[in-house]
């Protein structure tokens, strides 16, 4: 299954800001289960997405909203992973 045609969903926009918003919660409220941040990505994009076409709201509108959210997650998650931030080494082959 091919889920390639998701992409073109993606809002960077939307995606920046739920990143940076994501990042943001991750920091400044450590009481916070990480679980929750992903929920918040995807209402949060859910919303800017509605906002941003408030004239012209249609399923592809909510759609996009929900993939550029759920997409900073990933993406901060990737960069995280890129970048070693936990000090983590891959230790195989050791």
């Amino acid at each position: 299954m091919d889920l390639s045609f998701l992409t073109n969903y993606i809002n960077p926009l939307i995606l920046g800001i739920c990143l940076m918003v994501g990042y943001v919660i991750k920091t400044a409220v450590p009481k916070l289960p990480n679980r929750y941040i992903p929920l918040s990505a995807l209402i949060l994009g859910t919303v800017i997405a509605i906002v941003m076409n408030y004239h012209g709201i249609n399923a592809e509108v909510i759609l996009g909203g929900m993939i550029s959210g759920l997409a900073s997650t990933g993406l901060y998650e990737m960069l995280r992973n890129l970048l070693d931030k936990d000090g983590k080494k891959d230790t195989e082959g050791e």
